[in-house]
């Protein structure tokens, strides 16, 4: 019994520290590497929420991405879209982890398909925000501009995961925390 309750316990706080770690992550890709737009900015932020669902699951992923870049938007004055990214970042996340690990778990590209449609979901739930903010007009001008950022993040998470996934010291990790 004790054992258990050992386990559990650090479990917990492993959980606790690798999502903390990649919230801090997604928030400097989406805070500091960022590229203005007409309504908001590009950034790297969301490559770092592909890596944590590909590396450490749904849920890390879920809280990290929503976590981190709500942080960014609030802190980097865009107050009006923390709730909207919070919501738009576990959405993409959730998408991709249920793809990857639930309905495609055996598929070598499962994580691609799931980073896509979830990519495309976002893309059309911050123009569907954007609607109301800014007019339908402005909203699907920059319908391209949030399907370049989206791709980009598919894009660089991707090649994040396919090269750290290889290295033996993050398949360690992953091992303890699965």
């Amino acid at each position: 019994m004790e054992g258990t309750s050992m386990k559990q316990t650090k479990t917990s706080t492993m959980d606790i520290a690798i999502t903390g770690l990649m919230a801090a992550l997604v928030f400097t890709g989406t805070y500091f590497f960022k590229i203005p737009s007409t309504f908001g900015y590009t950034h790297l932020g969301d490559c770092m929420i592909i890596l944590t669902v590909c590396l450490f699951g749904t849920k890390r992923g879920v809280l990290a991405g929503s976590i981190g870049a709500g942080l960014a938007d609030l802190i980097g004055g865009y107050p009006v879209w923390v709730i909207p990214t919070m919501f738009m970042k576990a959405m993409w996340a959730f998408i991709l982890g249920t793809i990857m690990y639930k309905l495609m778990p055996n598929y070598k590209y499962s994580w691609l398909v799931g980073a896509i449609i979830g990519g495309i979901a976002h893309t059309i739930g911050y123009t569907l925000v954007k609607i109301p903010l800014y007019g339908m007009a402005l909203a699907i001008g920059e319908l391209f501009t949030t399907g370049c950022q989206s791709a980009a993040g598919v894009i660089l998470g991707g090649a994040a995961y396919m090269i750290l996934s290889k290295s033996p010291a993050i398949r360690d990790i992953c091992k303890k925390v699965a």
